[in-house]
């Protein structure tokens, strides 16, 4: 049985920022260091340019995308059982299985699946068909059919293949026997000399001589000329017609067409449908390449371990990775107002009211005494300096601003360049469309029954903003629809001037901006001095406005 060892994912929300993957990085790696056991940071979604710079910046890979976090297949116990060859015998096969309990067996070539054989086709074949050319039929090895009779090829290939001929028992005198054998049969005798003879005159395939009875010299010479084989068997000719057609290859009995396989990635309950409909009880098992790799049966859907997850920066569920609900979620890490998923048992929760998720951690790595490395430094440093705007935002508290200077420090970055360039690649957009700007920065809330939708760009130049607002204006109607939301706001950030241009779409954005910040525009954006926050300023007036 595989016993996996299966990582802890640790991952932001679906439009992750730069706190958000850098958050993840670097508390898998706290985490890797206080346990010693497996943690991953995975990604929600796609990097936006300002997060692509900082993990260039410092020569950190970009984190796994991973779309869905319910339950797979490779979350299963498989039965790691490798695969038979065609050529092996039904004898072998059924004691392979009785060794291994199971009922099915994975026929397979290097690592492609041919075929299933289950203790059923065997049975079914071995009780329904009297066919005496059976074994020629099938295209049988002698060597199965030495290793089935526990016997020796005194005369002969082992390795030649029968390709025709029928089975036969010289019961008869020879004179009758003259009339029953033909060329190429297999003749299952016992140790008389005249028999054996009549049966080799007849260019008997092969003969079969019970009970370990010697055979003469002279046989053995005119079998060799007439090119007939001679197996001898220690059992008597009633176990050897018993047996002999267990010698036959799988290959003749397994289903080829239309096999039902399952692959590491396929979710448990898209499968579990198929899985009911089908009688056999184990189902193979394949990589993304269609490689074998091993069998499940419906028993191990009973076993099967959600995924275990830490969430980062978020803590609502419309903003979390898809099947969220059906993994386990371990922690949660974050500094955003409450909304939280509901979890199946208790967890280990820390929310604090601080600028960036990045700083919580930073935190972390000092209460543990935690070394912290240059490129840990650098990583948390960034998430800071973008999610205060360079310590310039309200959520910005002295906690942050004293973490992003010792960070800087052991980073060896001068912050107020290294945040220019980063704030610059954040909003050079020229190679994207609106709805990808629109969607870089964007979260999606859940206000009583309405859904908002709030996207934000930063930057140090108005000519960029400026731009920017040019090229989303025209469709933000069109992808407030799109993306199923009452209203759409999005925030063009001026960091050196310290206020943001509010551009919306939604029939009631209008009325709901001039209520929530007492002013009156008529036209679609509008222009708040001081205002450079999503979580702390933006949200929470429109909350409130809402709930009024």
């Amino acid at each position: 049985m595989n016993k996996q060892n299966r990582p802890v994912i640790v991952m932001g929300h679906k439009n992750p920022d730069t706190d958000s993957i850098c958050a993840a990085i670097t508390y898998a790696n706290l985490k890797r260091k206080i346990t010693g056991s497996d943690y991953i940071a995975c990604r929600a979604g796609h990097l936006n340019e300002e997060t692509q710079f900082v993990l260039s910046h410092f020569g950190v890979e970009t984190p796994a995308y991973v779309k869905d976090v319910r339950t797979q297949v490779r979350d299963m116990e498989i039965r790691m059982l490798e695969g038979t060859d065609r050529n092996m015998s039904l004898k072998n096969a059924w004691s392979k299985m009785r060794d291994a309990g199971v009922v099915t067996l994975c026929v397979t070539e290097g690592d492609e699946l041919t075929g299933i054989v289950t203790t059923n086709d065997i049975v079914e074949t071995y009780m329904d068909v009297i066919d005496p050319k059976i074994l020629s039929d099938a295209g049988t090895c002698y060597r199965n059919i030495v290793e089935t009779l526990d016997g020796e090829l005194i005369v002969g290939d082992i390795e030649d293949v029968l390709k025709k001929g029928k089975v036969v028992i010289a019961a008869a005198n020879p004179d009758m026997m003259e009339n029953v054998i033909e060329e190429g049969d297999v003749v299952i005798l016992g140790n008389r000399y005249d028999m054996q003879l009549c049966a080799i005159e007849m260019n008997a395939g092969c003969i079969i001589v019970c009970e370990g009875a010697d055979v003469a010299k002279t046989i053995q010479i005119q079998a060799r000329e007439h090119g007939t084989k001679i197996i001898t068997t220690p059992h008597d000719t009633f176990i050897v017609a018993r047996l002999i057609n267990q010698s036959m290859p799988i290959e003749h009995v397994m289903k080829k067409d239309g096999l039902v396989c399952f692959h590491m990635d396929d979710y448990i309950e898209d499968i579990q449908e198929v899985m009911a409909q089908m009688r056999h009880r184990y189902f193979p098992v394949l990589d993304k390449d269609d490689h074998y790799i091993g069998m499940i049966s419906r028993r191990n859907f009973l076993g099967a371990k959600k995924k275990q997850l830490i969430l980062v920066d978020h803590n609502e569920k419309n903003q979390a990775v898809n099947g969220a609900d059906s993994a386990e979620i371990l922690e949660i890490i974050d500094h955003h107002r409450l909304r939280t998923i509901e979890t199946a048992g208790p967890v280990f929760f820390r929310n604090q009211p601080l600028g960036s998720t990045c700083t919580i951690i930073y935190l972390m790595y000092k209460e543990f005494q935690i070394e912290i490395d240059k490129t840990t430094a650098g990583l948390l440093m960034a998430a800071i300096l973008s999610d205060t705007l360079m310590f310039r935002s309200p959520t910005c508290t002295n906690i942050d601003k004293n973490a992003g200077e010792e960070l800087a420090q052991i980073a060896g970055v001068d912050y107020e360049s290294f945040a220019k360039e980063m704030f610059h690649a954040g909003s050079n957009l020229s190679g994207k469309s609106a709805k990808e700007i629109l969607h870089q920065d964007f979260k999606k809330f859940t206000v009583d029954d309405m859904t908002i939708g709030i996207g934000q760009i930063n930057s140090m130049s108005a000519e960029e903003l400026s731009e920017i607002k040019e090229k989303i204006l025209p469709e933000l109607g069109k992808v407030a629809s799109d993306d199923g939301l009452d209203m759409l706001f999005f925030m063009l950030t001026n960091i050196i001037d310290e206020a943001s241009e509010v551009v919306f779409a939604g029939s009631k954005a209008q009325h709901t901006i001039n209520s929530a910040f007492g002013i009156n525009v008529t036209g679609d954006s509008a222009i708040l001095p001081g205002v450079v926050s999503r979580k702390k300023q933006l949200l929470p007036s429109i909350v409130e406005t809402i709930q009024q």
